[in-house]
């Protein structure tokens, strides 16, 4: 059996030079000779062994590499590396904000809301009857924010759209699967290049918010089933499935997919994830599949 050591830094902070890989094949006692799959961003090595061995591995390089800017990860290398399918959140994973805290923004209860949010993503209080107590705040606000605020409060994560565009370009499907809604997710999705969208709906009347959300609320289990609901309209196994997010509602989906990545997450999430990143961007996740910068498709 072979597994595959993967070391990751971030374009802005390279950091994966001939020191470190020549490091990194001593603790992983190693003979082969890296690859590298981006500059001094991102290089990968084979290593003999089985993927009971993978977990160890990986805590080996975090603790050798701990004062460095560079991610870490260690899986098995087999036929199936490359995914088919891949489903991400959005708040805090594929955007750099949470939508609800900045429509509460609007209207003067950011900080409240926000610490609600912070809660629920540690896991801390139930995610369902969180977000009915946040969007009750925002009754009578009206849609039309919601235009202005994609186009001047959110920030795409950088790389997103690479990752997202490759697979796709490889022949993955791709779903944006969110706890938040579908009046942001429609067109931030687009704009990303995803698949589809799937997202909780705000109630609306007169162009007014009505402080209510329809159910069924998409919160943990609803992520999973999302996963092996397209799982198997594809007709694919769980290793070819691949699952990116932050917080505690998107635990139960990084459980089910084949490699679940916690991206800039929270503890409780980075503490039971398969992968954690958190120096990468989103590229990242393409370097764990196996994909040099040469085959990415940028986006336009």
């Amino acid at each position: 059996m072979t597994l595959v050591a993967t070391l990751i830094a971030n374009e802005a902070s390279p950091a994966i030079t001939d020191a470190v890989l020549a490091e990194a094949r001593a603790v992983l006692a190693t003979e082969h000779q890296p690859r590298i799959l981006h500059g001094e961003v991102a290089a990968e090595l084979l290593v003999p062994g089985e993927p009971s061995a993978a977990v160890a591995l990986t805590e080996r390089l975090r603790r050798t590499f701990v004062d460095e800017p560079i991610d870490v990860a260690v899986l098995p290398h087999g036929p199936h590396r490359r995914k088919r399918l891949f489903l991400a959140d959005m708040d805090s994973t594929m955007i750099a904000q949470e939508c609800i805290d900045e429509l509460a923004d609007i209207v003067g209860l950011k900080q409240h809301v926000s610490s609600i949010t912070e809660r629920a993503m540690r896991g801390e209080i139930a995610f369902e009857p969180a977000l009915r107590e946040r969007v009750a705040l925002l009754k009578g606000l009206s849609v039309a924010v919601i235009e202005d605020l994609i186009r001047d409060r959110l920030t795409l994560t950088p790389g997103g759209a690479t990752l997202v565009r490759t697979m796709r370009a490889h022949g993955a499907h791709t779903c944006l699967v969110s706890g938040g809604f579908t009046l942001f997710t429609g067109p931030i999705g687009r704009r990303i290049g995803f698949d589809e969208d799937r997202s909780n709906r705000l109630s609306v009347a007169d162009g007014h918010l009505t402080g209510t959300v329809e159910e069924p609320i998409i919160g943990k289990a609803a992520k999973r089933d999302t996963l092996v609901e397209l799982r198997a309209q594809l007709g694919i196994g769980p290793v070819e499935t691949l699952a990116v997010g932050d917080g505690a509602n998107d635990l139960a989906m990084l459980s089910e997919a084949g490699l679940g990545v916690a991206y800039h997450a929270k503890p409780a999430v980075a503490q039971v994830a398969h992968v954690r990143i958190d120096h990468g961007d989103l590229t990242a996740l393409l370097y764990l599949q196996g994909y040099g910068a040469s085959e990415f498709v940028a986006n336009d």
